[in-house]
């Protein structure tokens, strides 16, 4: 659909009927109540719905800012939603969808405002705060040793970071103690050159909330745009929640002979972000 005519509501719905299938293939989407919420009826984590506002961004060229998610609740909410943004293409595009010129963008999570930045060197302190928070479990998923603390030679090597074959983002959020580390994600440039390793991690208490699938996003369009062609991590295998992440980014597993305690994720860079297989 091109800017110069807006679509209709038909045109709309059925555009938001394609992107729910090409999420969830087989859904019943002709039984949809429109004024009841979406997620509820066809079962879609914050995922999904991530991906189906992604698809729908992408295929109309308008963007949604996460901080508009609220609103797009349901069936009749988004049809509205869409076609106001299409009818009026000369509106400045909404704050919090790209980040600005230093790298920063900033969204509306759970009803929280989250920052998405650059991490740097003077974050050792937030980084050390965040993996101290975050549960065994979840240090355990990250680190694949069990630790309570990260050592000072490991906290000096996350926080080095130059922006170019040490890529890294941290989201934080304001509380009543200050600025707290809530999730953090890194690529590392492989020696050719060519591809990288990313590893991602997010507070216990934000799991679920779709922090890890921005995080990620915003890592792969960074590696793609700077001409990377793959990007690659190890997973558990007992670590279902990334492993089925990684499905929805469009990452294939692939046997590690080495180790089979973990899985060897890979993803092509040269297909759109964010646009996976579909829900896992």
């Amino acid at each position: 659909m091109g800017p110069e005519t807006a679509p209709d509501a038909q045109q709309i719905r059925r555009a938001v009927l394609a992107a729910i299938d090409a999420v969830v293939p087989g859904a019943d989407v002709q039984r949809i109540r429109p004024a009841q919420p979406l997620r509820a009826q066809l079962e879609l984590d914050s995922l999904d719905w991530l991906n189906v506002v992604e698809i729908l961004g992408e295929r109309l060229s308008v963007p949604i800012p996460a901080s508009d998610h609220g609103q797009l609740d349901t069936l009749d909410a988004l049809v509205d939603y869409l076609g106001r943004r299409l009818t009026d293409r000369r509106a400045p595009p909404p704050s919090g969808e790209a980040p600005d010129e230093r790298g920063v963008s900033r969204h509306v999570l759970r009803d929280t405002p989250v920052t998405i930045r650059p991490l740097c060197a003077d974050d050792k302190a937030l980084e050390a705060s965040f993996v101290r928070r975050l549960s065994a479990e979840a240090r355990y998923n990250r680190f694949m040793v069990t630790m309570k603390e990260l050592p000072e030679k490991k906290l000096d090597w996350l926080t080095s970071v130059d922006q170019a074959r040490h890529v890294a983002l941290v989201a934080t959020v304001e509380s009543p103690a200050g600025c707290l580390e809530v999730g953090v994600v890194h690529y590392f440039v492989d020696a050719p050159g060519t591809g990288c390793e990313f590893a991602v991690a997010v507070d216990d208490a934000w799991q679920g909330s779709g922090l890890a699938g921005i995080l990620m996003q915003r890592l792969i369009d960074i590696a793609r745009a700077r001409g990377l062609a793959t990007m690659e991590g190890l997973v558990l295998v007992t670590n279902r929640r990334m492993r089925k992440l990684a499905r929805q980014l469009g990452f294939v597993e692939r046997s590690d002979a080495e180790d089979r305690r973990t899985v060897r994720i890979v993803r092509s860079l040269r297909e759109p972000a964010g646009l996976g297989p579909g829900r896992a």
